[in-house]
């Protein structure tokens, strides 16, 4: 791979076609090299190599960034919103959400992988890079100047992406204040229907523990008749019901197939309250909407205006972590994070969350459902500065490598500022898998504690009877299940490479996608006319297939691997490795028809691992470790122990 390293030119190559042959080293810089390519180095595969070092130097960056001195005072303290909480925690840089919302994290983290590569080979004059990305281009630019290589750019055509609808391209056009202005709109005659849901038995609530979670994934049989349950907890809510512990519920709304509309949830809401009176209290965040709580989230926005025009740019170069200057990657997101809509819908949700939380009579406890993203910091800050209770986070599915939301900086844990990271006092953690993750990660140990996984309890019944049956295997089709994801990129890259494969699958493949309820998928998604769409939970489906595709992110992955199926995850060389399956051996990795053909029809010929889902989650439906955490009392008619 390294042959001719002593060339003096160096291309880097940003494109979807293969590079033109030519002397010197070719840098893939968003794929993976052909069967016979040579003097071809990837990125990508280089970023896997050397994973931990670069998350580490990533987070250093950011820690570095905020930690600058501006005008005498470090940004973090220089972001002060309230006493004792920064801004800074809110930001899209500081929150690290690298699949969704900052996708050119990923530009960075291989920026820093190219930097560490080209200071070990031996030195060129020449770089050319051929992107239709001009930050990127920037970056290769700046680096260029500093190292005293000579640079060329050309522009490539933009990759294909989803064509945005008609209105988003318009917004795209219009200045960040406006944006901002259209979203806020928007956003509070879409939810202005749920002001005040719940809010007058919020305040006078006898509860002392007090649980907060998104509205999706209800059940709606249960929902239907007037009872609260929710896959996220599992059947914690049945547990507190039988402890005798009252609990208030904080929704933030988000909309689905089940409360598709604000107005929708309101009735849904309202149901609940009047069926579950004196056993549970449930409000939505945007239950606190009020003109005083609007008033105050618009003088908030117009406060952070002041800090747009801070140095920053001559700031973000300061980090020893890398040569690279990163600020072209961030310099619009930076713009949205104090002008923007990014920026007013983070301060509505601050004082959204302020509301919330001076509203409850004194708690004892509060468990929030824990992604790390910027509401759940302004919680955590506003929780404490009312006087509550401990706080815990509880992650509620798998804490993947790369999801950088739930990893800092050491530093950050340990810092004496009064505006230092705003941390829950305990993390809930779900199993083996998740606490080896955090304290590779730096995590405190002290801070974590294990419980069972509410969301996978469902494991322990389908242990016994989820093993596919392997009658005729050998002569019936191959059942193929797909599992797709609530991002719609990484649905679609998925599907696409499904698309090119199903002229080397046996024709009569049974193929069955599993949508996000995110993203629900009709027939003209489907690339397929063989493939159909099943609506059906997902652990029935899990026990009628033979072999498990999954996108590059979904945890419905997590879910086939732990039933015993053999699992295909889509590799995608244009992003990070955010399979919550990263370094399984028993995972096939695919980035190409052959590849996923071959995967396939391997998986559907047997099982190749016993159910693991032990080796995952920490499984117990009597829930004992939660019991002790939340201290309610045990039901000796019910509890008995499991074996765990």
């Amino acid at each position: 791979m390294e042959n001719g390293a002593g060339e003096s030119s160096l291309l880097v190559w940003d494109a979807e076609s293969s590079p033109p042959s030519r002397p010197g080293i070719t840098v893939l810089w968003s794929s993976v090299p052909k069967d016979g390519e040579e003097n071809v180095v990837s990125m990508p595969l280089l970023v896997e190599r050397d994973a931990s070092i670069l998350r580490t130097r990533y987070l250093a960056w950011v820690h570095d960034l905020g930690n600058v001195e501006v005008d005498g005072r470090p940004l973090i303290d220089k972001f002060a919103l309230r006493p004792g909480f920064s801004y800074w925690w809110m930001t899209p840089l500081a929150e690290k959400c690298n699949y969704s919302k900052s996708p050119q994290i990923d530009q960075a983290i291989r920026l820093i992988a190219f930097d560490l590569w080209a200071g070990k080979m031996p030195r060129f004059k020449r770089l050319m890079i051929t992107t239709s990305n001009a930050q990127l281009a920037e970056c290769f630019r700046s680096w260029c100047k500093e190292t005293g290589v000579e640079f060329v750019w050309e522009k490539h055509p933009p990759r294909a992406l989803i064509r945005p609808s008609f209105s988003k391209r318009l917004e795209k056009y219009l200045p960040h204040v406006l944006q901002a202005g259209v979203w806020f709109v928007r956003y509070l005659v879409q939810r202005w229907p749920l002001q005040g849901v719940g809010v007058s038995s919020w305040k006078t609530s006898v509860a002392k523990a007090t649980f907060i979670s998104y509205s999706s994934n209800l059940r709606l049989s249960s929902l239907e008749s007037g009872r609260f349950e929710s896959a996220y907890w599992g059947n914690l809510p049945a547990v507190l019901e039988e402890a005798g512990t009252a609990s208030n519920w904080l929704h933030l709304y988000v909309a689905d197939q089940i409360l598709p509309t604000p107005s929708v949830a309101k009735r849904s809401f309202c149901r609940l309250n009047r069926e579950e009176a004196g056993n549970r209290v449930h409000v939505t965040l945007d239950s606190f909407l009020a003109i005083k709580t609007v008033a105050k989230s618009l003088r908030d926005w117009v406060c952070l205006w002041r800090y747009r025009k801070l140095p920053l740019a001559d700031a973000s170069r300061l980090s020893k972590s890398t040569r690279f200057d990163f600020w072209p990657l961030f310099e619009s997101e930076w713009a949205q994070s104090f002008i923007g809509k990014i920026a007013l819908s983070n301060v509505l949700y601050l004082n959204l969350v302020e509301s919330a939380v001076k509203n409850l009579p004194t708690q004892r406890a509060g468990v929030y459902l824990q992604e790390n993203q910027p509401w759940e910091f302004a919680f955590s800050h506003a929780w404490k500065r009312a006087g509550h209770g401990r706080l815990i986070g509880a992650p509620h599915s798998s804490v993947r490598f790369w999801d950088l939301r739930y990893f800092f900086d050491a530093r950050d844990y340990s810092g004496m500022s009064s505006y230092r990271l705003p941390l829950p006092d305990l993390v809930a953690v779900n199993g083996p898998v998740a606490m080896e993750a955090l304290n590779d990660g730096g995590f405190p140990t002290e801070r974590l504690i294990e419980v069972e996984a509410l969301r996978y309890g469902y494991m322990l019944e389908a242990q016994d009877g989820n093993t596919a049956d392997k009658v005729n295997r050998g002569t019936r089709p191959p059942r193929i299940l797909v599992l797709t994801d609530y991002d719609a990129g990484h649905t679609w890259k998925q599907l696409n490479l499904l698309a090119e494969t199903l002229k080397l699958l046996p024709s009569n493949a049974q193929i069955t996608v599993k949508y996000h309820p995110a993203l629900p998928l009709g027939p003209a998604d489907l690339p397929g006319q063989c493939m159909k769409i099943a609506d059906r939970p997902l652990p029935e489906m899990l026990a009628m297939a033979d072999v498990a595709y999954s996108s590059a992110v979904t945890s419905a992955a997590v879910d086939a691997y732990c039933a015993g199926l053999p699992v295909v995850a889509l590799f995608d060389p244009g992003s990070l490795n955010m399979s919550p399956l990263r370094g399984l051996a028993e995972v096939t990795f695919v980035h190409s028809p052959e590849q996923l053909a071959h995967a396939l029809m391997g998986g559907a010929r047997g099982r190749d691992h016993e159910s693991s889902a032990e080796n995952f989650f920490t499984l117990d439906k009597m829930l004992p470790r939660w019991r002790r955490l939340l201290a309610l009392a045990d039901n000796p008619a019910t509890v008995r122990h499991t074996g765990n």
